[in-house]
């Protein structure tokens, strides 16, 4: 029998809403024994049973849900349930956008907390970021392997949040072949390449697809400038169409030299491209003093904020950033602007751009507004979900 975990009265209200998360303010006591990772029973606080989730007693998230179902229980049947289930939406979308890479399961919204899968060709690349994920390895595993035999399987659990959960970092093949140094895959008619063993994240911010295809809808007869480029998805796009040129800026070198192969991969005039290895906001500050001007400028830049606490730091970055991109923007110009940290809301980051406007003296438009893909979906029940958000910004 599993153990129990009660809740204090009144804190049943979330999971009566499908919210997954269990906090460690609304736990009470757990009864019986669960060791990390396990799965429990979670009940109100007259014991009426609510949900079955993972235990994680070093975590300030103390329990994530799997099932709403009394009677499901959690095993490789559960798993290949909830594979098929986020495939039907990838086979979808594959076939609507001629992607052979997307994502095949996003955590909580695709009913896995705690589990990310990349597909990136035949390999999928797997991140657990919970106790509960890492103790339901095997079975996740052998699920995959029901449901993908054709498919190499690579371990990128290598993320500093696993040590919220009391985990060591792990990476390495589970299954299968070793990734090669840079896989390709196909986007909106682009080739890429990927790196699986040592890229961000799981190899690609396959998040960004759509806004990247977006970006040729500004690019022709612009000059661009590219901020943390990384491996040049944005800088391919606005060459497909039609920029008269493109300065990629990132840190690593490394993601640079793979920028130039990329637009070399897609056939493009490699003359038009310009890789500079620098602190980009170093660089937004010498190209103002020196009177540096573009016609479209994308700023896509690494999350700004990890907690709460960083919620006001980040807010001063993001309105630096963008003030310093309008005050390079020609008038006309165009600023396509990203965030990816989950805990900037959409219209708090829409308020910081208007900010920046009015301190780098410009008038702004908001033209269009940009979120993750759609390989990347939002359960109703878990707004979290929801990390990405963009705008397109004319600049007057």
């Amino acid at each position: 029998m599993s153990a129990r975990l009660i809740l204090a009265k009144g804190r049943e209200k979330s999971l009566l809403r499908r919210h997954p998360w269990i906090f460690s303010g609304a736990v009470v006591r757990l009864e019986g024994k669960a060791q990390s990772g396990e799965t429990i029973d979670v009940c109100d606080s007259q014991g009426k049973w609510l949900a079955r989730a993972a235990w994680s007693p070093q975590s300030q998230i103390r329990a994530r849900v799997w099932s709403w179902n009394q009677d499901e229980a959690i095993d490789i049947a559960f798993f290949v349930r909830r594979l098929q289930s986020a495939q039907h939406l990838r086979d979808w979308l594959a076939e609507r956008d001629n992607l052979d890479s997307y994502r095949l399961i996003a955590g909580e919204s695709d009913g896995l907390p705690g589990i990310t899968i990349d597909r990136f060709g035949n390999f999928l690349v797997l991140q657990l970021l919970s106790a509960g994920a890492e103790y339901q390895r095997a079975p996740l595993i052998a699920a995959l392997t029901q449901c993908y035999p054709q498919c190499a399987i690579y371990d990128r659990s290598d993320v500093s949040v696993r040590k919220k959960e009391g985990l060591e970092l792990t990476q390495g093949v589970v299954l299968g072949e070793l990734p090669p140094e840079h896989l390709p895959i196909t986007e909106h008619g682009m080739k890429l390449l990927v790196d699986i063993q040592t890229g961000h994240k799981t190899g690609y911010y396959l998040d960004q697809r759509d806004s990247r295809f977006a970006t040729r809808r500004y690019a022709k007869d612009r000059r661009v400038l590219n901020c943390f480029s990384y491996t040049g998805g944005f800088a391919v796009s606005a060459l497909i169409g039609g920029c008269t040129e493109v300065v990629s800026v990132d840190t690593s070198q490394a993601a640079l030299d793979v920028a130039r192969q990329n637009i070399e991969l897609n056939g493009l005039d490699v003359n038009k491209a310009t890789f500079l290895r620098d602190d980009v906001f170093k660089l937004l500050r010498t190209y103002r003093d020196s009177g540096e001007k573009f016609d479209l400028i994308v700023m896509d830049p690494p999350k700004f904020v990890e907690n709460k606490n960083q919620l006001a730091g980040a807010c001063r970055g993001y309105k630096d950033i963008n003030m310093l991109a309008m005050q390079l923007l020609n008038p006309g110009g165009m600023l396509l602007t990203f965030s990816c940290s989950g805990l900037m809301a959409t219209d708090l980051f829409q308020k910081i751009i208007a900010d920046a406007a009015l301190d780098a003296h410009r008038d702004v438009q908001f033209i269009e507004q940009f979120r993750q893909a759609a390989d990347h979906p939002v359960i109703a029940t878990y707004p979290e979900g929801m990390y990405l958000k963009g705008f397109a910004c004319r600049v007057l």
